[in-house]
């Protein structure tokens, strides 16, 4: 069954144990085995979950609990994810080219304008 997510900005540990049908003690603990993981705090010391930490929540479940992966597996598969994720760097070969590209870019908008 998917998780439907409330529109909101922040959540407090009980929503997301509520949610995501887990202890807040489950919570916690996945605290201090994610880096990734990273809930604000309020004032008042109470862990603050953000959306995006929501979602990160479900998809260590479901690697953790659907896909059977230990901890230290999770914790590999969401840096190899992250990973993936970030763009590609630039090769110093095709950067000229990619400025020259730009340049004209901008002299066909001027020209338009």
């Amino acid at each position: 069954m998917a998780v439907v997510i409330p529109d909101k900005h922040y959540f407090k540990i009980g929503e997301v144990s509520t949610l995501l049908d887990l202890k807040p003690y489950v919570l916690r603990y996945w605290e201090t085995e994610f880096d990734i993981l990273n809930p604000t705090k309020a004032k008042s010391r109470h862990r603050l979950y953000r959306r995006r930490d929501v979602e990160l929540l479900l998809e260590i479940k479901r690697l953790l609990h659907g896909e059977g992966y230990t901890i230290e597996g999770a914790r590999k598969k969401l840096k190899q994810r992250e990973a993936d994720d970030r763009p590609a760097e630039v090769k110093p070969d095709h950067r000229d080219e990619l400025l020259r590209i730009r340049d004209d870019l901008v002299s066909l908008r001027d020209m338009i304008s």
